[in-house]
């Protein structure tokens, strides 16, 4: 129905449901606006927009499709990519382009993106690209187009407030909608919905048991923020099954590293948010699992929209914990299902085996036996050449440092070596991983060492070839002089260096612990104040009666003033 009017040049506002090929209906007719490519034709006719990085590269895909023998040069732009290739293929000359908002005004910005002859430009998913956080880079994209244009909204979920602020960029548009008369958000009949009370510390078990199924394919877990998709995905990998998360934390490579290996069945499990609920396409998706309750009933169509597509059959299962019944009742009302009151389920629920077709003692982990799925590893991890951070599944590797043996430094003055007395040999041991700031004191040992001499330390050739470095050592206190002692008194031989006096060692430092005052009990005194009272003391008197004995004084005087006048 929206292809005779898309073919005729007017302006249309489609609304169907997932799956039933709104891309093909704007695609085949942008692509016959806009023809045969030209040599002399650089600057790109057409435009889709796009919300997310996933929907832009399944719609390029399937206009590369759709072009067939036409041949038209379709270039996909997004963030996370590197800019050359993508500036590299807009300098060769494209017939379309579909990308999201960001990179498509950076690319503007940069002056290497032209949009001064589009005439057909195309907003998919288009209740999400004109909602509070796109609008601003829409107003700013339709700005930098003709005003004689061709303009396309499609979407699953079209409310009025959007149809409302739509028609403020269309030119007479035509609304079609490929919808029962039920209701507008109606989700697709060939899905099974099934709506749960769970508990939470529950749910992960009841997930683990629902991927047991029989005749389960490819199975999509949507949860509300990242962190409970790395949550989930990690703990269904600990119990046996090949899965893989998809969020927005994640590098552009990690993502689509994840959908190429669902995609091909290496992997049968992907945790997402809501990044993955619009326009992915994926073949053979049996089940949809709503781990977190949806937050309004287009994301609960979206969602469930992902299986039962072009015909094929699919349950949606939903979770609703009892925090969140009140949201799960104005979703139900708004699509008017029939589960007001969910049923409270457990992992051990008899029904929960019979309504998903679970075999009678499955447990939450998968035995040994079924896990022939190749995983996320087997799937090669592109190089895109991603800006911004660099992004690890997991825990970070450490750098692995190599090892350092201890060396020796000596303390020196202008590169001389100091005195016997003053001349300190350090021994600095640097254990493996920790940085040079951080060295370890070398342990003391039992016996004080001998105090090399001047004359030992010159003669030693490994010591001279050493560079003189300058290093923050303990400086050793030098020996007192000690008084001559007559040869007579002597029990040694003067010239006999062999065995040095004791006096000249250098003691080892003692390390005394402060003695620690441990009162016998906690309510005992430790200190009191001795008083210095005594019997003959005057007490002190108060600030009242030294202000009457100074008025008494006042008085004294006026009346020996009056009587001597």
């Amino acid at each position: 129905m929206a292809l005779p009017l898309a073919l005729s040049g007017q302006d249309l506002i489609g609304q169907a449901r997932t799956g039933t090929g709104k891309t093909y209906a704007f695609g085949i007719a942008m692509l016959q606006s806009i023809g045969k490519p030209r040599k002399n034709r650089k600057k790109p006719r057409g435009l889709v927009v796009v919300p997310t990085r996933e929907l832009a590269t399944q719609v390029s895909e399937d206009l590369v499709t759709a072009a067939g023998k036409l041949g038209s040069r379709v270039l996909t732009v997004y963030g996370g990519r590197a800019y050359e290739p993508q500036i590299e293929a807009l300098k060769a000359g494209v017939d379309v382009i579909v990308g999201t908002p960001g990179r498509l005004l950076d690319l503007v910005k940069q002056k290497h993106l032209d949009l001064a002859q589009i005439n057909s430009l195309v907003l998919d998913e288009a209740d999400r690209m004109l909602d509070l956080g796109f609008l601003p880079d829409i107003e700013r994209i339709f700005k930098l187009i003709p005003a004689e244009r061709q303009t396309m909204l499609f979407s699953a979920t079209m409310p009025g407030e959007i149809v409302a602020l739509s028609r403020k960029y269309l030119n007479r548009p035509t609304h079609v909608r490929a919808e029962h008369d039920a209701g507008e958000g109606e989700a697709t009949p060939q899905v099974r919905q099934l709506v749960w009370r769970v508990h939470r510390m529950d749910k992960i078990e009841i997930v683990a048991r629902l991927l047991q199924a029989e005749g389960r394919g490819l199975t999509m877990v949507f949860c509300e923020t990242k962190r409970a998709c790395d949550m989930v995905a990690e703990q269904l990998d600990t119990r046996g099954f090949a899965v893989a998360a998809v969020h927005g934390d994640l590098g552009q490579g990690q993502r689509e590293q994840a959908l190429r290996a669902f995609r091909n069945g290496k992997i049968d499990v992907l945790v997402a948010t809501d990044v993955a609920a619009r326009g992915i396409d994926i073949d053979d998706v049996t089940h949809v699992v709503n781990y977190d309750c949806p937050t309004d009933d287009k994301t609960y169509v979206h969602r469930i929209g992902r299986t039962g597509r072009a015909g094929r059959t699919g349950i949606a299962v939903t979770f609703a914990e009892w925090e969140e019944l009140t949201r799960w009742k104005l979703i139900n009302n708004a699509l008017g299902l029939e589960f007001a009151e969910p049923v409270e389920t457990y992992s051990t629920s008899p029904h929960f085996y019979a309504e998903l077709s679970i075999p009678e003692g499955t447990k939450g982990v998968l035995p040994h036996a079924n896990r022939s799925r190749a995983g996320l590893a087997a799937e090669q991890l592109e190089d895109l050449g991603e800006t911004g951070r660099s992004r690890v599944r997991g825990r970070r590797r450490e750098e692995e440092r190599p090892a350092r043996t201890p060396r020796q430094r000596r303390r020196t003055r202008g590169g001389r070596v100091t005195d016997a007395a003053d001349a300190v040999v350090e021994t600095v041991e640097i254990v493996e991983g920790e940085s040079m700031d951080r060295r370890r004191r070398p342990r003391r040992a039992e016996e004080p060492a001998a105090v090399t001499t001047r004359e030992e330390i010159e003669a030693s050739p490994a010591e001279e070839a050493a560079p003189a470095r300058r290093v923050r050592a303990r400086r050793v206190a030098a020996p007192e002089p000690v008084a001559e002692v007559p040869a007579e008194h002597e029990e040694f031989e003067p010239d006999d260096h062999d065995d040095e006096p004791s006096f000249l060692r250098t003691p080892p430092p003692v390390r005394r612990e402060p003695e620690r005052i441990i009162p016998a009990s906690p309510f005992s005194v430790i200190f009191q104040s001795p008083d210095l009272a005594t019997d003959d003391d005057d007490i002190a008197p108060s600030a009242a009666s030294e202000r009457q004995a100074q008025r008494r004084n006042n008085r004294q005087q006026q009346r020996g003033r009056r009587r001597a006048g």
